[in-house]
């Protein structure tokens, strides 16, 4: 792969890991009603920053600056699979969590909402496939991204 591949294919996977893994989690929340709980949230705020990031990576690309977006989105994807870690280790019950659970409000009337809304434990996982629930499969693939985008840029920036 030359330099120019390299680079380019670490903007490419800056922007499609985090939306990847969005779209996984919104699917997975309006597909199967898998509700996000409070912890859930926390992992999608750096993939949301990431995207914002390596979309305004490809405008800047070619003029130094793209670079540096692209470390900083790869830095929200590593963010963001280190906060699923910590929520799969609660998960996994190696260690307690920061919160316990969050509620999904709906529509209506405010106090009915609050009351019959679900309660979504963060300890507790919706859902696994091989023994890794969604959190961990966050954590696995939000690190390996990360770190393709960093070699990636680091064999990219040897060639120029």
């Amino acid at each position: 792969m030359t330099p120019v591949q390299s680079r380019n294919t670490a903007y490419a996977l800056a922007l499609i890991v985090p939306a990847a893994l969005m779209g996984g989690a919104l699917i997975s929340q309006y597909v199967f009603g898998l509700y996000p709980c409070q912890m859930c949230w926390w992992q999608r705020y750096p993939h949301i920053a990431a995207i914002v990031l390596a979309l305004l990576a490809f405008t800047m690309k070619g003029r130094g600056a793209g670079d540096m977006t692209v470390i900083l989105a790869a830095i929200c994807v590593g963010a963001s699979g280190l906060i699923g870690g910590f929520h799969a280790g609660v998960e996994y019950g190696w260690w307690e969590g920061i919160t316990s659970c969050a509620t999904v409000a709906g529509g209506g009337d405010p106090l009915d909402a609050i009351m019959n809304a679900p309660v979504i434990r963060c300890d507790v996982a919706p859902w696994t496939l091989l023994g890794v629930s969604l959190a961990g499969f966050n954590f696995l693939i939000s690190m390996a991204g990360a770190a393709a985008i960093f070699a990636l840029l680091g064999k990219g920036r040897k060639g120029t």
